[in-house]
């Protein structure tokens, strides 16, 4: 691809290294910038430059928060003695939208993952178990999506919390085998989640 302006070629190099962005669609995102207004343009580059400056991962449950401690696990209404483990932001973003989860949720940043060099050292793992050697913790609900990599999270995690005497459960299977969560409907999903079923009947 051969580009009249280096600042242009700069500018589609660095869009296409987005997930699912390749140079043509990189080239038509940076030429509608341009077609925009400046302040416009401006305003994207500063709520991108904001979001990397300033953006925090809450310390009880890692979720992304413009705070120390996110507006869902400071909510006093919210029920602290059932921990939801989900992948990452966008999960907590499906559950809240099905308003059926009252408790909190511990973000794992990810799943195991040997092909991907990710081991449960590189998850928040540690700090989920312990939340639950404190005592406060009377259930764990796993909702990792049901992949390979989803089951052996859960499974290498339920193994983790054997030996305390708390409840352990899974969704239940109204998501599809090999789903991500984030793509599952709202009513399916929080059917799943009320409907939660023991863990060990899962395996």
């Amino acid at each position: 691809m051969n580009f009249s302006s280096k600042l242009l070629e700069n500018a589609v190099n660095e869009v296409s290294q987005l997930p699912g962005i390749g140079k043509r669609t990189a080239l038509r995102l940076v030429l509608h910038l341009l077609k925009q207004p400046t302040l416009q343009t401006h305003q994207l580059a500063t709520a991108l430059t904001n979001l990397v400056d300033d953006i925090k991962l809450c310390k009880k449950c890692h979720n992304i928060s413009d705070v120390e401690i996110c507006e869902i696990c400071a909510n006093p209404r919210r029920n602290d003695e059932i921990i939801c483990i989900v992948e990452d932001v966008r999960d907590v973003m499906a559950i809240e939208n099905t308003s059926q989860f009252k408790g909190l949720y511990h973000v794992l940043g990810g799943k195991i993952s040997p092909i991907e060099g990710i081991g449960p050292q590189n998850l928040t793992i540690d700090s989920l178990i312990d939340k639950v050697r404190k005592g406060d913790v009377k259930e764990v609900i796993f909702a990792l999506s049901s992949t390979i990599e989803g089951d052996t999270t859960n499974f290498y995690i339920f193994k983790q919390l054997e030996k305390y005497t708390i409840k352990t459960s899974t969704i239940a299977r109204g998501i599809a085998v090999g789903d991500e969560l984030e793509y599952a409907d709202e009513i399916t999903l929080g059917r799943s989640i009320v409907n939660r079923i023991p863990f060990e009947n899962s395996l």
